[in-house]
């Protein structure tokens, strides 16, 4: 074999930085390792301030660190401890300040579970199946319920919390307890019997709670002699059972699932006693606004006839008449007087025209009048004159002889 013309490569030198991206890399590609569970023993448990959690998954043969951030610690329900066998889901990825591969952990599981949780969705597909979970079974919870029912465990602290609820919210509400194991063997018969008595009584809403649990301690919600009877009751039913990240089955038969047992409480009271007590408000305020109204429209009614009334009152008419008469009299008075006052001038007139037309004003002008005595003619010519005349001046008269 002839040499080659061309020196063979290389290889790359990585730095330890590059080498462990790369590795970090091919783990969050790999499609199996994002998404795994993983089961172990824990050891080395650490919850610092911060929230997270901290452990080591370890078995016979090896050891796997795991972290759990504190969002997903925070919807955790099962109780950690050193020596607890656990499956844990997650994914693997690596922390490169150390150079170390972890598992980033998003739920935990008590070993178990697994079964537990394949047979929660076989009987979940079952009763699915059959129309169970359907809509249109789901019914109306009324707002404002005149008696609700409980089931739940007498001594738990979810019905003390209830019990509080209600009572701050709807103290007028009637409160009926059936109480019921809500764990264990003989928790699903008690209760299928608490939810058929409580049934019968022709309550309003019944609530079905217990506070939260692992997925074996809330197992008797799963099961299935349970779901039918909250799914038969002719009650509407509020499951409250668990945490809000808990669900079992009796949630998806009720009529409403609340997230815990007081927020079930609070369902089943849509209408609190201070929504009663400002909507009584309300109306009073309505009530008193249309009385106000109604009295001042019948006020003005009332002024309106009343006005009317002495419109057409004898008393009115009588002062109108007299007030007429004293009209008609001022014009009457007025009428005389200006036809007296038109007649008096008229006679002024008159009289200065006579006084004008008189011959005692031609006399006055230095004229006389001469009459004969003895007959009393006027003497107008010469040959009319008498022996003895008459003659009339302005002043007086006196004697002529001829």
């Amino acid at each position: 074999m002839q040499p080659s013309l061309f020196p063979a490569p290389i290889p790359s030198t990585y730095t330890v930085s590059k080498l462990t991206f790369h590795l970090r890399k091919l783990l969050e590609e790999d499609e199996v390792l994002q998404d795994v569970w993983v089961q172990g023993e824990i050891s080395n448990l650490s919850r610092p301030a911060s929230g997270h959690i901290y452990f080591t998954l370890k078995d016979a043969n090896a050891s796997l660190k795991c972290v759990m951030w504190k969002a997903s610690a925070a919807r955790l329900n099962l109780p950690l401890r050193d020596g607890m066998a656990i499956e844990v889901h997650g994914k693997i990825g690596v922390y490169e300040p150390q150079g170390q591969y972890q598992l980033y952990a998003d739920q935990i599981r008590a070993v178990g579970e697994g079964a537990l949780y394949q047979e929660f969705m076989r009987l979940k597909a079952m009763l699915e199946a059959e129309g169970l979970f359907d809509s249109d079974r789901k019914k109306n919870i009324p707002e404002l319920p005149h008696k609700i029912g409980i089931v739940t465990s007498a001594t738990g602290a979810a019905l003390r919390d209830m019990l509080n609820t209600l009572r701050r919210r709807l103290p007028l509400a009637e409160v009926i307890l059936a109480p019921s194991p809500v764990q264990g063997v003989d928790a699903p018969p008690a209760l299928v019997k608490a939810i058929n008595i409580l049934d019968d009584k022709q309550l309003a809403v019944i609530i079905i709670a217990r506070g939260g649990g692992s997925i074996e301690d809330l197992w008797a919600f799963n099961d299935e002699r349970v779901v039918r009877a909250v799914a038969d009751a002719m009650t509407p039913i509020i499951s409250g059972v668990g945490h809000e990240t808990d669900f079992t089955l009796c949630d998806f038969a009720a009529d409403l699932r609340a997230p815990t047992p007081t927020a079930a409480a609070e369902l089943a009271t849509q209408i609190t006693i201070l929504d009663l007590q400002a909507e009584v408000q309300t109306y009073k305020a309505r009530l008193a606004s249309s009385i106000n109204s109604l009295i001042a429209e019948q006020k003005k009614l009332l002024s309106a006839l009343s006005a009317q009334l002495r419109y057409l009152s004898p008393t009115r008419l009588i002062q109108s008449e007299r007030q007429r008469v004293d009209e008609l009299s001022r014009r009457a008075f007025m009428s005389v007087a200006y036809r007296v006052n038109l007649q008096k001038k008229y006679l002024e007139g008159t009289q200065k025209r006579l006084e004008a037309l008189s011959p005692l004003a031609v006399l006055a002008r230095g004229y006389a009048v001469v009459t004969r005595k003895d007959d009393g003619i006027v003497v107008s010519h010469v040959a009319q004159a008498s022996d003895v005349m008459q003659v009339r001046v302005s002043d007086g008269e006196f004697e002529v002889r001829k």
